[in-house]
């Protein structure tokens, strides 16, 4: 699960229903990750402790007992879990609107329902399933390219699922493909009788979808303030 999620030492693991703390205390001591465990059974809490102390990692590890449906883990880069499928169910929600885009989750053996997982692993019998919680990107965005070309994207969005409707220069045109990851989007754009596809790929930050070297030059695409006519 660790391996899936790529933890490390920058990350903060919360792992909800936590048991004897193993992910938690993995995750302190092989990844040097901060981790908190989130379970409602005292005893196996304190054996969670006397595990981590007894392993030298309890200045980076914390127990709470709280209720994983309520608990806050608003602040975490990593969520872990080994939860019935309809926990998982009722948590989807929590997990897409609470989290930041970027932020992985790991299931063992049960998945989402329709929300697809990015990555998936057959391991010990068992499938692990891994999603990056997608950046909120449905509707309108405008962004100017280095040659001057202005471009208005109309996205509708399920997860991280994207579908569009594309404009340069004013002319209809193809998003031939769009990818979202976490906070990153990758789509290739293609005007009417083009001979060739138009790469641009943004990070989302603060609202806004900021360009990556990796793609065309652009400026940084902004919600229009005036709607398309």
């Amino acid at each position: 699960m660790l391996d899936l999620a790529r933890v490390g030492r920058n990350d903060l693991l919360y792992d909800l229903g936590s048991g004897d703390g193993r992910i938690v205390v993995a995750a302190a001591m092989g990844r040097e990750a901060r981790a908190i465990g989130i379970d409602m059974d005292p005893p196996r809490l304190e054996e969670a402790r006397e595990f981590a102390a007894s392993v030298g990692v309890e200045d980076r590890v914390e127990f709470l007992e709280e209720d994983f449906l309520t608990a806050d883990f608003s602040r975490a880069s990593v969520i872990t879990m080994y939860l019935l499928p309809s926990i998982n169910l009722l948590l989807r929600p929590r997990l897409l609107s609470e989290l930041r885009p970027g932020t992985r989750i790991i299931s063992h053996s049960f998945d989402m329902g329709d929300w697809k997982p990015d990555e998936k692993l057959h391991a010990g019998g068992v499938y692990i399933y891994k999603w990056t919680i997608p950046a909120p990107l449905a509707g309108a965005w405008q962004w100017q390219a280095a040659n001057g070309k202005q471009y208005y994207l109309e996205l509708t969005q399920e997860y991280q699922q994207l579908e569009g409707k594309l404009w340069i220069n004013g002319a209809p045109a193809e998003l031939v493909t769009s990818n979202l990851l976490g906070n990153r989007l990758r789509i290739s754009v293609q005007e009417t009788d083009a001979p060739a596809v138009d790469t641009f790929v943004f990070r989302y930050r603060d609202g806004e979808l900021h360009p990556l070297a990796s793609g065309q030059p652009a400026s940084i695409a902004t919600r229009p303030t005036t709607t398309r006519v």
